[in-house]
This record gives C-alpha cells, structure tokens and sequence, in this order.
C-alpha cells in the first residue's frame, strides 16, 4: 500500500505478487530476451482494431525470437520465470498447449514434463508453480480429449484453460472435455465474457462448473451475473493493460473491475501477455490506483486474493 501511494514501481515489484492469467509465449521478460537473443520485443503501440493485428505482431516481433513452427523450445518459459523474478511474481499459473505439446515437441508427455520441472527449478525455484494444461478453442473436441491424456496420466497438472477466439464455437461443445478435467481433479478455468456478453460468461460457469474465468469482465454489464459469480465464489482473473490494448474497455478509468469488486465478485490482478502490452504485474495494479479505480487498500486485498 505504501508503494502505491508513493508511486514507487520498485518498491512494487519486491512486493510477493500472483500472476494467474498469464501465456508463457508472450509473459516473458523482455531485457532477459534481448540479453540472450539480441531480439528487442517492441511492445504494442496503440489499440488493435481487430484480432488480425495481434496475428501481425506476432508476426513481426515474437516469430523471430522463438522460430515457431520448427519445434518447443525453453526461451519462452525460461523468460516467463525471469519476468517472475523481476517482479515479485511468487506464484503463477502458466503451462502447455496440449496439441503443440503433442504435435511439435515430439517428446513423449512424461518428458514435456520433465523439460519444464528442469526449467522451473532452474530459473525460479522459488516461485509457486501451478502447472496449467491448455487448449485452443478451434481444435477439434475427440483431439483435445485424445492429446490431454497422457499428460493427465502423469497426475502432477493442476489447471485447465481453453483460450483462442471466444466467437469460434459454442461453449457447450466443451462438456465432455471439462467433465474429463472435473473428475481429474483440475483447476477449472475458460477465457469467456472478453469479447462475448455477461450471458456467455453466465453460460459457460454453469454448464461447465468452472472455478475461475480468464477475463469475464462482460459480466460487468448484468448484475444477475454478477450476483450468480458471487454466490458462487467464481474468480475472474482480469488483465487490465490487455483489457485497454485490444479495445475491450475505452478508459482504465471506466474499468468494470470495480463494478465487479463491489458485487462481491472475487476478482485478481494479472499481466496477460507482458511482452506484447508493455506492462508488467506490479504495473498492472500501479496502472489502477493512479486512474482511481481501486484504493490502496482494496488493491492489497485483491493481491491477497491471488495467493489464496
């Protein structure tokens, strides 16, 4: 609380932090990344106008440095484990997508995993690791399920999230794929209600029985969903810079994380894609105490809530 009054961004970053909504491939760090490749990761300038020009910065500046598709490689987790250290990051949920895992990485399940236990221990052994698996909503349901196997065999995962276009398909395709999870024992996770409505948000909670929401700011916009959300217990895990950076809110000033809070909504703080956005967690919670949104002391309590 102190740091945010001051408007003291290191004192922010030795301050223990969770990042629960964040992707390995654009969390990184970005002077870890150009001390080891000599690439400068330009962050996005300016609001995208559609998907496509987050296709086309992807393009330009993250192919270069990573070289998909020609195979897994570390440079992203290693640089996602820095940008932890860097910032008072001490627990983070981050892991694989399923079908690269399976179709690029040629290694078997057991020796993805193995790959990124050594890379954890390696860079932030510190840090409270939450082993995330992950799917893209254009893959077909009978893969998804076919892929998650052998990593759910191995019993040590503890999150799931679907991500990609929210628009792709239908929520209710997903059933057979989060009653696998659910009786795994996962973490229930799904992006939904970034682009879509509150009713989507509504919808996929309750078909899917999902813990948390990646984004679900659109459940701002009804107070049914919002009561629904709190009489749950949901958490939305909102990404404030992402927000802002592809159109989703005109103001940081107007942001509904604060129509959220005051529902009753458990709501956390998280970084997306800090590479792309330019703005890292302890920015992240800087960037909504200078516009007013939240108090110093309501910040403190949502950073609590990210390492419950």
């Amino acid at each position: 609380m102190d740091a945010l009054e001051r408007g003291d961004l290191p004192g922010l970053r030795q301050v223990p932090k969770a990042d629960l909504h964040v992707h390995a491939i654009m969390g990184g760090c970005r002077t870890f990344i150009r001390d080891r490749t000599g690439h400068d990761v330009v962050p996005l300038e300016g609001v995208l106008a559609s998907m496509d020009g987050m296709h086309a910065w992807n393009d330009r500046y993250l192919r270069p440095v990573f070289k998909p598709p020609a195979g897994v490689q570390d440079l992203p987790y290693e640089a996602t484990f820095a940008q932890c250290r860097r910032d008072g990051v001490v627990r983070i949920d981050m892991g694989v997508d399923v079908q690269t895992m399976t179709l690029r990485s040629e290694k078997p399940a057991a020796a993805v995993w193995s790959w990124l236990k050594d890379i954890h221990l390696r860079e932030a052994p510190m840090v409270d690791w939450l082993p995330q698996l992950g799917a893209d909503r254009k893959a077909r349901i009978e893969n998804i399920l076919r892929w998650l196997d052998p990593f759910l065999e191995l019993g040590v995962f503890r999150t799931f999230d679907v991500y990609g276009d929210e628009l792709a398909r239908p929520i209710d395709d997903f059933l057979p794929v989060y009653r696998r999870l659910k009786s795994a024992g996962l973490i229930l996770k799904c992006h939904v209600g970034e682009w879509g409505t509150a009713d989507d948000v509504f919808r996929a909670v309750e078909l899917l029985e999902l813990d948390e929401v990646q984004h679900g700011i659109a459940a701002s916009e009804s107070p049914r969903a919002m009561r629904f959300l709190a009489d749950a217990g949901v958490r939305l895990n909102i990404c404030p810079t992402s927000n802002l950076k592809l159109g989703r809110v005109k103001r940081i000033e107007d942001h509904p994380i604060r129509r959220l809070y005051d529902a009753g909504v458990r709501v956390t703080v998280n970084s997306d894609d800090p590479l792309m956005f330019g703005s890292d967690l302890s920015e992240e919670f800087l960037l909504l105490y200078r516009a007013g949104v939240m108090s110093a002391t309501e910040l403190d309590s949502i950073r609590r809530e990210g390492m419950t």
